[in-house]
């Protein structure tokens, strides 16, 4: 159960290539100081304003490390699983900057310092992967919010990857798509810095700094076209298509 519920990813250290522009030591100083200051202001914001705030929180956040985001691909109709390769704790944030969505991610996100407050006033459905029994459960609950017309988004690689690399899709999470009759949205989340990779021994907070010292950075979100899945369909080939799909929309780290 455990290669299935934490697959392990070969990224490490190796996958960034160094070849990056930095900012002025003062520059990066200054958005980690001003980043903290927008995550408080805005988490408080967020408690009374709910969706409006979280998502003008996350563009904030964003703009504040310098990140620009570009969206190409259709859009997505409210009640989809949006589904996405993982790369980076950024990919929350640009997922929720481009679109209201209900996340589902790690148990262990929702102790994250103010990315963890951030998911968990978003509405996000936690997995426990240390205790398997729960998955029915947690497949049930995003099958209920896709029929209430929310958009979920999942990252069904169950870990991050440096972006050249990847992971093989999980089945469970389509199951709920299956079931609720969502549509199923791939996506490709693309960096045009290796510098992004939340992977091998990193902390959240010297990834933060890392992307910080950045001088600019580009995220490119790319959708390509819905797969409706009909009832009773599979879930591994169902997941097997939106992974490749995500591979003909461009799925690869930006040069």
């Amino acid at each position: 159960m455990t290669g299935l519920w934490q697959p392990v990813s070969d990224c490490g250290d190796h996958c960034r290539d160094g070849a990056d522009r930095h900012a002025a030591p003062g520059i990066t100083a200054l958005r980690m100081v001003t980043l903290g200051v927008v995550l408080v202001g805005g988490l408080l914001l967020a408690l009374v304003l709910r969706g409006v705030a979280l998502r003008g929180l996350a563009r904030t956040m964003l703009a504040v490390l310098g990140i620009r985001v570009e969206r190409k691909g259709p859009a997505m109709r409210p009640g989809s699983l949006l589904v996405a390769n993982h790369v980076s704790w950024l990919d929350i944030l640009v997922l929720m900057a481009v679109s209201p969505v209900r996340l589902v991610a790690k148990g262990e996100v929702g102790s994250w310092p103010g990315i963890g407050s951030l998911a968990g006033l978003s509405g996000t459905i936690f997995i426990e992967r240390s205790r398997p029994k729960t998955l029915p459960t947690t497949v049930a609950e995003v099958a209920e919010a896709l029929r209430a017309g929310r958009t979920v988004a999942a990252f069904p690689e169950g870990t991050t990857f440096c972006g050249v690399n990847q992971g093989r899709f999980r089945p469970a999470l389509f199951q709920a798509a299956i079931d609720a009759g969502a549509p199923v949205v791939p996506a490709s989340i693309r960096y045009d810095s290796t510098a992004v990779a939340f992977i091998g021994d990193d902390t959240l907070l010297d990834s933060v700094r890392r992307v910080a010292a950045l001088r600019s950075l580009t995220v490119t979100l790319v959708t390509a076209p819905a797969l409706r899945p009909a009832s009773g369909a599979d879930r591994r080939m169902l997941a097997r298509a939106a992974q490749s799909s995500m591979g003909v929309s461009g799925y690869r780290l930006a040069a």
